[in-house]
């Protein structure tokens, strides 16, 4: 029996603020129980829903030191969908009205919870064959188990994981904070370990000593090995391209089915789509105030509305876009500019256009049913999960080939009859216009091949099954199995 702990400062059902939990939550109960023990740890923040709050176990607490005090660590624990997760509690820390505040605090309350979540272990009767780590937030884990916690009988040949969601956030500041911090001494601030451009690094200290690197795509794990993609640590990534590998994302399948989705207006299957799927659209047309036509091309988009997602292209080309016969229905929040835009074109277009400049996860669902295309043109993506929610629901992606969208879209080909979405190669504003024009040209004047696309799309299998034997794979090679 492997024993293996997640360790992530937020999972489903209990925090989400991005991918990264659906991931924490969804993986660990894909393995198969007669071979692997799999455990979660998270933060226990006082803004979690009451009725998660209710459901957790007081077990006991100690104090810990951090550098210069002596800080107290509560443990809670509950048990959902067959899965232990344990929450380390500090009202100091984690009592906030949201789980992350931006830098410096959120140093300080993660290098408590790196710390914390190795100490607790001796505490849980619980050791670990491997600890695999999620994003710079828990960077420290690996390094804090060589530096300290490896002297100890306990903790000897417990090996370490570091995967990657977004290169992009690394958990960076000066080094004298982070030393004052971390209590770790002079010799982890060099440049083959936490220190970078005269700065200290969570996450590179985590990518240093994990033993093993996964990213959330294979693309995604060769486009960081490269200056634009690798966000200063291409060089770091080259060095230890030996030990990362790209394994893509899922979706929970039985949360994201067309057939049983209770909040969409009209259930369908790969079957029954061709007939039952517009009902979708008829019923979203109305509710959102746009003309009601089931034979008008709808585009869907739910994203956070910022730059690494392609809005500056979107914004470039939205003018040109309304001027043809679609549909274009967003949902998200983000940068002021681009909610901004999309207001004053849906003012605009106030028949084709709906800007819905919040989030709700049933609005989202109703988007992938309703729409007959999603677009997703973004700069760089290291997964995506929304592509995979798309194919899902019959909803043809058009896409940016850029990391996890490259791997998961398979670009429509006419002469070969092969393809399950669209997809352009540099990051231009025409290119995407292009794409679109093309995937609306099949859409209106060859019907049947746009059903076909739909077809492959849905046969397709982006459940977490798959990755999970990727993962098993890893695990057993690590532990020497």
């Amino acid at each position: 029996m492997k024993k293996v702990l997640y360790v992530a400062s937020e999972s489903v059902p209990f925090i989400k603020t991005g991918g990264l939990a659906d991931v924490v939550g969804s993986l660990p109960k894909c393995f198969p129980k007669e071979h692997f023990d799999v455990r979660v740890i998270i933060p226990k923040y006082a803004c979690m829903k009451q009725q998660f709050k209710d459901s957790l176990r007081y077990v006991t607490n100690f104090y810990m030191s951090m550098n210069w005090r002596q800080q107290y660590v509560g443990i809670f624990e509950t048990e959902y969908d067959g899965i232990k997760f344990y929450f380390i509690d500090n009202e100091e820390h984690f009592g906030g009205d949201k789980p992350y505040y931006g830098m410096p605090n959120d140093l300080e309350k993660f290098a408590f919870f790196s710390k914390a979540a190795l100490s607790i272990l001796p505490v849980i009767n619980f050791r670990p064959d491997i600890i695999h780590c999620h994003d710079w937030q828990t960077g420290l884990v690996p390094v804090y188990l060589k530096e300290r916690f490896q002297a100890s009988d306990f903790y000897r040949g417990i090996k370490t994981v570091m995967t990657i969601h977004n290169l992009k956030f690394q958990g960076v500041y000066d080094i004298k904070t982070i030393k004052s911090i971390t209590g770790l001494s002079d010799y982890f601030f060099t440049p083959d370990k936490l220190e970078m451009n005269k700065d200290a690094n969570y996450l590179k200290g985590g990518l240093v000593y994990a033993d093993a690197i996964t990213t959330v795509s294979n693309t995604y794990a060769e486009e960081i090995k490269t200056p634009f993609y690798g966000e200063n640590l291409d060089g770091l990534m080259c060095a230890r391209s030996n030990s990362l590998r790209g394994i893509v994302n899922g979706i929970d399948y039985d949360e994201y089915n067309p057939e049983t989705d209770s909040m969409i207006a009209q259930n369908y299957s790969a079957r029954t789509f061709r007939k039952e799927k517009v009902k979708n659209k008829l019923a979203l047309q109305s509710e959102l105030g746009l003309d009601v036509d089931p034979k008008v091309m709808m585009i869907g988009i739910v994203s956070r509305l910022t730059d690494q997602k392609g809005f500056d292209l979107i914004s470039y080309m939205m003018d040109e876009m309304c001027q043809d016969s679609i549909q274009l229905v967003v949902l998200g929040t983000g940068d002021e500019k681009y909610e901004n835009m999309f207001r004053h074109f849906a003012w605009k277009y106030d028949k084709k256009v709906s800007a819905n400049i919040y989030y709700s996860e049933a609005l989202s669902h109703k988007i992938y049913a309703a729409s007959d295309a999603f677009l997703m043109p973004s700069l760089f993506e290291p997964c995506g999960l929304s592509q995979l929610m798309s194919l899902r629901y019959g909803t043809v992606p058009i896409v940016r080939e850029t990391g996890g969208l490259k791997d998961t879209v398979q670009p429509y080909n006419e002469f070969e009859g092969t393809g399950t979405g669209f997809s352009f190669t540099n990051y231009n504003a025409h290119e995407m216009l292009g794409t679109i024009r093309y995937a609306e040209r099949i859409f209106y004047d060859r019907k049947r091949e746009w059903n076909k696309i739909v077809d492959r799309g849905m046969a397709k299998d982006y459940s977490w099954g798959n990755s999970a034997k990727q993962y098993e794979e890893m695990y057993n090679w690590l532990a020497g199995f």
